[in-house]
């Protein structure tokens, strides 16, 4: 299907104003297009009229109020400027015959509501129908981590006498020392590593940029890979300082890892090192977080530490570590338990 040029707009501002990721601003385009399939089915309306794109950025770049006014009749961009709450209700109601789990839902909710909030600015909607909506309670799930065993285990599984299993070793090492996300990892560039400070400097959500200490034996990890790849004649083209990004973690052709790469190799490892295989790199992270408090390190530090916009997100980790207290207090004190 075509993208509506009110689609590309949006995920445009997604992109260059809000700074969401590249992945993040494709969810919330197909979850649009789904809605605009909806709303074409539900009406008869083809995608796309032929001038209903040319008609669109001809109107929305004036930034007049009456925009919304002159966008092109009997087009789909203009259900969209025209929507009620009940067309909203209408169109969750489909979705809910397809079993989408609640968090799914949620996202699909947000989605809407960002975008009604766009138009509503840009003047493309007179109102905003997703006011009117309200975003079903979730069961709040608590982030999974595993023991500091499970991760020695994990770690002294890649083979650390070639350079790709070197590499592995380092980026695994990091990801739990750090506690930064895949995708933050993948970002990283050798410009990023503050040996001397012993650290990284990592770009978050929102390109923001937060320096986090790089433990002793990542650091010696980290150390030892690039000081192998160095050494390796099939990867000088990626030491040459020539303006451009120069990625940390590379693939066997010096170009830089992805996310899913990360994935698939932690796959590999966690078979070989006779672990749980739903163990994710977001687990690591979790466990980093939660080893970190049973440990006694304050929730404030470990907000900065993973890059935390809001206290909230980070104290959902408390009640793993109170669990574990209660565990701990009900075996261990006398009068804890009933005999």
């Amino acid at each position: 299907m075509s993208t509506l040029a009110v689609i590309g707009a949006f995920t445009d501002y997604l992109t260059n104003e809000r700074h969401f990721s590249h992945y993040t601003a494709r969810c919330y385009s197909a979850d649009l297009r789904q809605y605009v399939e909806f709303l074409s089915s539900e009406s008869n309306i083809e995608i796309i009229d032929a001038n209903e794109n040319v008609a669109f950025e001809r109107t929305a770049s004036g930034g007049s109020d009456s925009v919304a006014a002159t966008i092109v009749p009997n087009t789909v961009t203009k259900l969209i400027c025209q929507a009620t709450p009940d067309t909203i209700r209408e169109f969750l109601s489909e979705l809910a015959t397809k079993d989408y789990s609640a968090a799914t839902m949620a996202r699909k909710i947000a989605t809407l509501r960002s975008f009604y909030k766009w138009l509503q600015r840009r003047g493309l909607s007179k109102t905003n129908p997703m006011t009117a909506i309200r975003t079903p309670r979730q069961a709040k799930r608590l982030p999974k981590a595993i023991s500091v065993e499970q991760i020695e285990k994990l770690l002294a599984t890649p083979n650390d006498r070639d350079v790709l299993g070197v590499r592995d070793r380092a980026m695994l090492e990091t990801l739990y020392s750090t506690g930064i996300r895949v995708s933050e990892l993948v970002g990283l560039n050798i410009e990023d590593l503050d040996e001397p400070g012993e650290a990284l400097r990592v770009r978050g959500k929102g390109k923001k940029e937060r320096l986090v200490p790089l433990g002793m034996h990542a650091l010696a990890a980290v150390r030892r890979y690039v000081a192998m790849v160095q050494g390796d004649p099939r990867y000088a083209h990626w030491w040459r300082n020539d303006g451009r990004d120069r990625p940390l973690f590379v693939n066997k052709h010096g170009k830089r890892l992805s996310s899913r790469s990360v994935r698939r190799k932690l796959d590999k490892y966690l078979v070989q090192a006779g672990l749980d295989p739903d163990i994710s790199p977001h687990t690591l992270r979790h466990s980093f977080a939660t080893h970190l408090l049973d440990n006694g390190a304050d929730l404030r530090s470990v907000q900065e530490l993973l890059g935390h916009q809001s206290l909230s997100t980070t104290q959902i980790y408390t009640q793993l570590t109170t669990g574990r207290l209660q565990d701990a207090y009900n075996k261990s004190h006398p009068r804890a338990e009933s005999a």
